[in-house]
Formats: structure tokens, sequence, C-alpha cells
């Protein structure tokens, strides 16, 4: 484990919490167009939970199971009151940013009416700006970085790319997609007033199976560079779609590396497609062993990176609360700092949104130097440039309801 866990470890003397078990629930699809994705990240969890069981600072055991939500907010619903007549308190779920309003809308009701009951909820990939701005909630914690976030360092580095000048930009129809092409346009616009933005268009999420169509408006339109927020089919197809229609242009991602979308670029594309995350496939260290072992184990590749935030954070702030009780941990997470896979980050207590570096990489040859190659495809997602803490950060307006003391 990292150093500062060992640390802990030492300055508590005995782990507090030995021998408790914490279960927790992941509502992701497991079923439809994005049921590859939801798969491979319970699996991500299970793995880690394992992991993070044998070794932690609070000592306690983790168990986590997955509810399939079909990526629906209704179904969502259903899955959380499950979760709860099990006992849950610790709710996990990423894939969807409006399965994400309803489930903070529905635990902030819970949490009201269930005094003692409380259920903290872990968000590992919603990642629209309003779940840590206008509706930003006590009992939700995010472990990605938000579409702003991830925009800010993504226009950061093409502002610098002097081949960049006519921006197509192509995005699921849903608060994810829409903030993506509200975000680029806005700091596009601030950092290089030149670029022009030749097209704009918005498509259903996870229902598009043949993207030929786009690809041709793309074309038609002159763009050098689409910028996409898609993830899961809807990027993969995309990018198949690029490949079978002829686009050259650049692709810059949020996804490049889920599920699907390695085997759809295939060795096309190199130098072409750019991803920005809080991770990437070569990061060395700890993470290295970790995800060889992880593709030996499930003949898959791990991307979730914030599964590790969130073992992270939370075994951390219960050993630092000597509880596994939600209201005791919320309060020992906010502005807890620790020192995961992508160095020191922080839970910032204002909003509840972990800040942390960001990675933009682009799509190349695997190498000795960059050796990770997802899919067996030969190539990977090389890091060309870091962007620390400070500069992905954006500011909230969160103004934050704390529960009463007492």
């Amino acid at each position: 484990m990292s150093a500062n866990l060992a640390m802990a470890q030492a300055k508590g003397g005995a782990k507090p919490l030995a021998g408790e078990t914490v279960k927790m629930v992941r509502i992701d699809a497991l079923s439809g167009l994005m049921a590859p994705v939801g798969g491979n990240q319970l699996k991500s969890y299970q793995f880690f939970a394992e992991k993070f069981s044998a070794n932690n600072p609070a000592g306690v055991k983790f168990e986590v199971t997955g509810i399939d939500n079909k990526l629906s907010p209704t179904e969502t619903l259903n899955a959380l009151k499950s979760a709860l007549d099990q006992g849950v308190r610790y709710v996990i779920q990423g894939n969807g940013s409006s399965v994400a309003l309803a489930l903070i809308d529905a635990i902030n009701k819970h949490n009201e009416r269930n005094p003692g009951k409380e259920v903290i909820y872990l968000n590992d990939a919603a990642v629209d700006p309003d779940l840590t701005n206008s509706k930003c909630s006590y009992w939700h914690f995010r472990f990605d970085a938000d579409t702003s976030m991830k925009m800010e360092a993504m226009t950061s580095f093409i502002k610098d790319q002097k081949d960049v000048q006519k921006v197509y930009l192509l995005n699921q129809n849903y608060s994810h997609g829409q903030q993506v092409a509200k975000f680029a346009k806005e700091m596009l616009g601030r950092k290089r007033p030149d670029i022009q933005i030749v097209g704009e268009d918005l498509h259903p999420l996870a229902q598009v199976r043949d993207f030929a169509p786009y690809i041709a408006k793309i074309k038609a339109s002159g763009a050098d560079t689409v910028i996409t927020g898609n993830w899961g089919s809807d990027l993969a197809l995309l990018v198949k779609a690029a490949n079978e229609g002829g686009y050259n242009g650049k692709f810059y991602t949020y996804y490049t590396g889920v599920t699907g979308t390695p085997t759809a670029l295939g060795q096309g594309g190199a130098g072409r497609v750019f991803q920005v995350a809080y991770s990437h496939y070569n990061m060395g260290g700890q993470m290295d062993t970790w995800m060889k072992e992880f593709n030996t184990k499930f003949n898959d590749d791990f991307y979730t990176g914030s599964v590790i935030h969130v073992f992270t954070v939370l075994s951390q702030a219960m050993a630092n609360a000597k509880s596994t009780d939600p209201v005791k941990v919320a309060a020992a997470m906010e502005g807890l700092k620790v020192k995961s896979f992508n160095g020191e980050v922080e839970v910032r207590k204002t909003d509840h949104q972990l800040q942390q570096p960001l990675y933009m990489t682009v799509w190349q040859k695997a190498d000795a130097k960059h050796p990770y190659s997802p899919e067996k495809t030969g190539m990977t997602l090389a890091p060309v440039k870091e962007f620390p803490s400070y500069i992905s950060s954006t500011p909230t307006s969160c103004q934050m309801k704390r529960p009463s003391a007492g």
C-alpha cells in the first residue's frame, strides 16, 4: 500500500475496525449496449475490494455486489430501494449523470427521513459539473474529475496545437454531452478565439448503431478536429465509422481507454486520438502490477482508476473516524488528503469534488517506455502532458447543506 497508509497504520497502532464488513452496492448498467462498461467496472470493484480488504488502515473488509439499472433513472430508484432493504449504507454509481441526479435526490430524501440509517453515495464516473455545484449534496462524493475540469486541461493542451483550426462538437444528448459542448465553446473562445466551431451535433445516448451519417457531416464541415465526450459503444462505433469513412482528422476524447474503443481504433488513429483523464495505462509502480494482475485474471483491462480512490479515501476516513457509520465517515472524508496512484488527491470540503492531476495521452504503438496494450491491439495511450491539480481545478458554486450536529 502507499506510504501514507502505512504511516497511518503505524500512528494508529492496531487497526480500529478489524473484523467489520462494509457492504457496498454498485448500481449501474449490466445489460444493453453499455453492459461491457458496467460489467468491467463491477469486476474492478470486486478485484480491489479483495486487495483493500487484505490491507487498509481501518482493518475493515469490503464486500461489493452489483444491481443492473439498465442506465435508467427509474430502474436506479428501484435498485436503490433494494439496496436499502439489504441494509447497505454505501452506494456506488458512475455511468450516466441523469442517473446520478436521480440518485442524489433519492438519497438526500432517504437520509432526511431516516436518521440513523444514512447512506453515502460514492460517484466514480458521473461527471456533470452540476453534481458538485447547484445539485451538490453532503452525502455525495465524486472521485472522477468533472466535465469542466477535463475540458480545462484539454483546452489548455489544444491552445498550443497550431494544426487545430476547425472543430466539430459531437456528443451524447444528455447532461454530460451537453456540458462538453458548452465548456468546449466557452474555453476555446477564451484560449484560442481563432478556432472555428464548424459543426455541432447531439445524438441519443446508447442508441445509435451506425455513425456513418455523422462522419459524413463532419467531413463535409471541413473539421480537422472532433471533440467528443462519448463513451462506451457511442465512442467505439463513432471511431469505427471514422476509420471506415476515411476521416483523418483528430479526435479529442474523454474515454478512449474504455471497453471496446481500443479495438475499434485498432492500429488506426496513431497520433490522432487524444484522451484527457485522471489516469492512463502506463502509470507505472503499483498500478502496473495491479493492471497486469487484473488483465491475467479477467482477460480485460482495468481503466476506472477512481475505484482505487474510493477504497483509499473510504478506508482512511473510516480509520480516522474509528467508525463505519456513514455520518461519521462523511465528516472524516471532507477535506481528506491521501496519496493515490496519481499523486496526492484531496476531497475538497466545499463540494466533495476530488482534486487530482489530469493527463493528456495520445494513441500510439506500444513500446518499451509505454508497454501496456489494451485489448491486445499492440497500441496504447502514452502520456504527452500532465496537468497538476491546480490547473484542472474549477471553482464551485456549491452551498453545502450539512446535517446539524446532534
